[in-house]
């Protein structure tokens, strides 16, 4: 297999870096598309601007929400706090790394301080996050800028060569401390990987049910969610036949909640891996950010970022991970390997609009699906199509 390169920059981040690694700010995916014409490429592949270009103008909503964000900003600076970097597991290959961090105000520049450990979920969302905020990444002997998004996150793609497995990465803010963020780094022989949504998947939030999931996520605390039964055993015996393969979660969830997801899945004996997630405000063009483009994109750039790996989609009947995923194999089926689908309650899938059947899909379908409710059943399942090797 060829070296791996920096991926297309024209797939959905919110930061792109310059040459020089500082950041395009307030450039999200869509002006990146928009602006794909007018770039050139760099010496390691990633895109430069060749002219700026004006921003788009932004949507009421918002210019509402930063206005509101400008403010909370000035007076929680002039209580006293600074910026601290919340460190993401991010991935990669060798000759580069894409890097997730978010930048938040705290009192003592500690991520602790907002990691809200045990308590109510609204309380995440609580936080101050710093616009257009310039982080440092050190590693690998090298050391690269890059600048936050409206939202205070980071997502970028650095040239950092580091050698394949998990290695860490220096980030810092500010100027205040340093903090050390995990990257999972594909190595070139890689074939096979784990992506997996979250919600009613590995943890039971009952998304079908509005008012309930809106209780399971603001109200209840985090030890007071269950896991979908058997889920981590099954990731772990999917992960036990496939050495080095990269685990992705793909979610809809907000990044407010990233560190009380990671905390979930850590005690529930998930493996680790990238969390990605988006941001729950308005954009330049529309009141909320679209969850199933967030997927989509997520999806298209994973075979863009790893054009040699097939992917086993894991997800439930209770939203749209059956279509997103079925229209992704459709466009790739060289990048997906099998789709799971966790099967909900009889009363769930009733309130979602129904259960689809495994062999509708896999008719309409060159990838194999299957259907189980639990873990062990799709264990099974996956046995029986050839993906597993069960005793």
């Amino acid at each position: 297999m060829p070296e791996s390169t920096p991926p297309d920059p024209a797939a959905p981040r919110d930061t792109v870096p310059t040459p020089e690694g500082s950041a395009a700010p307030g450039r999200d995916a869509r002006s990146v598309e928009r602006e794909h014409d007018r770039r050139e490429q760099s010496p390691w592949g990633i895109q430069q601007w060749e002219t700026a270009i004006p921003e788009p103008i932004l949507h009421r909503a918002a210019r509402i929400e930063d206005a509101v964000q400008e403010y909370r900003e000035q007076h929680a600076r002039k209580r006293g706090q600074v910026p601290t970097v919340i460190p993401y597991t991010g991935y990669g290959a060798p000759g580069w790394v894409r890097v997730l961090c978010r930048v938040l105000l705290t009192r003592r520049g500690l991520a602790s301080d907002v990691s809200y450990a045990g308590v109510r979920g609204w309380r995440s969302f609580t936080s101050v996050a710093v616009d257009h905020a310039e982080v440092t990444i050190t590693a690998g002997g090298s050391t690269h800028t890059v600048q936050s998004d409206r939202g205070g996150v980071v997502d970028a793609i650095v040239p950092i060569d580091l050698e394949p497995g998990w290695q860490t990465i220096r980030l810092s803010a500010g100027g205040m401390r340093d903090v050390d963020a995990d990257v999972f780094v594909v190595h070139p022989d890689t074939r096979f990987g784990l992506l997996s949504d979250i919600d009613d998947t590995v943890m039971v939030t009952s998304l079908p049910r509005p008012m309930l999931a809106a209780w399971n996520s603001f109200v209840l605390t985090e030890h007071a969610r269950r896991p979908v039964p058997g889920m981590s055993v099954l990731y772990e015996r999917v992960l036990a036949q496939h050495p080095g393969a990269p685990t992705v979660y793909l979610s809809t969830g907000a990044w407010n909640v990233a560190p009380t997801l990671q905390r979930f899945l850590t005690r529930n004996m998930y493996p680790s891996g990238t969390l990605l997630l988006t941001d729950w405000g308005p954009t330049h063009d529309r009141f909320f950010r679209s969850g199933q483009q967030h997927k989509q994109d997520n999806l298209r750039r994973l075979a863009r970022d790893f054009p040699d790996v097939q992917w086993l989609l894991v997800g439930d009947d209770g939203q749209h991970d059956e279509h997103l995923y079925g229209e992704f194999a459709r466009e790739h089926p060289e990048n997906v390997a099998a789709v799971a689908i966790r099967q909900l309650s009889t009363s769930e899938a009733v309130l979602a609009g129904g259960r689809s059947r495994a062999q509708e899909r896999t008719r309409d379908s060159t990838v194999p699906w299957v259907y189980a409710p639990d873990g062990a059943g799709l264990w099974t399942e996956l046995g029986r199509v050839g993906i597993a090797e069960v005793d």
